[in-house]
């Protein structure tokens, strides 16, 4: 009772999109999966199966754009897929291949179904990327091969989220480092040019003191030297005046 309790639990956390355009057979898969104790959500179509996993097809037909979409998967979200192969306008391979071609959902395993056994179809399907194959109708021994596939999924979006945070973290310190000198330099610069300036200045006036000093030291020496004082006194010949 208490490992039945616990696989129930642990399927409970799991969510399939259902995908199939007969009623009859869409409810039969949707009973099949909650008795398995899956969360089950059921579209009708590939194109709102796309528009739940928040990809719109565009208006000329080209391949997906990731968009969000007002009932996508942001709340709930998506552990496989599981469609119906035959249906009308996208059949379930071309729903495989946009989901495998998108870089957000192709790690979602996807199943599909089909009334039909054609060993041609199956192989093509798996070269795609599904998972399982299932022959109409589903059965509950069908399902216990979904849920390795999901715990696959979720180590390997484990995996990538390690991945992406360290990838994250070392680009934003490169970043830093990038700006960080550029930043630093730029104030850098004008007080050097300032100074050099300042310094040019004062050593123009520092020669132009010494010029001016040595100048006035030079008129004050020759006015005070011996042979400027005789030149300027009166002289006599010896000639003595009589009164």
């Amino acid at each position: 009772m208490g490992m039945a309790a616990a696989a129930a639990t642990e399927s409970q956390q799991f969510h399939v999109l259902a995908v199939d355009d007969s009623l009859i057979d869409r409810k039969l898969i949707e009973r099949l999966l909650r008795t398995s104790s899956y969360q089950v959500t059921t579209v009708d179509s590939g194109t709102k199966a796309l528009e739940f996993l928040g990809l719109r097809e565009n208006d000329d037909g080209t391949p997906n754009t990731p968009s969000i979409s007002p009932n996508n998967h942001q709340e709930v979200e998506v552990n496989m897929v599981i469609t119906d192969y035959c249906m009308p306008g996208m059949t379930g391979y071309d729903l495989l291949k946009k989901i495998k071609e998108s870089s957000s959902l192709r790690n979602i395993p996807v199943v599909i179904m089909s009334s039909e056994n054609v060993p041609s179809r199956i192989s093509r399907c798996l070269e795609e990327g599904a998972e399982e194959f299932f022959l109409k109708p589903v059965r509950l021994s069908d399902l216990n091969r979904l849920k390795p596939h999901i715990m696959k999924r979720s180590k390997l979006k484990d995996q990538d989220q390690k991945q992406v945070i360290p990838e994250k973290i070392d680009t934003l310190l490169e970043v830093q480092k990038q700006h960080q000198p550029q930043e630093e330099a730029q104030p850098q610069v004008q007080p050097n040019l300032e100074q050099q300036q300042q310094q040019q200045q004062s050593l123009q006036q520092n020669n132009n003191n010494n010029n001016n000093s040595s100048n006035k030291r030079k008129s004050m020496e020759q006015s005070l030297s011996p042979e400027t004082t005789d030149r300027t006194r009166p002289r006599y010949s010896g000639i003595a005046t009589v009164v």
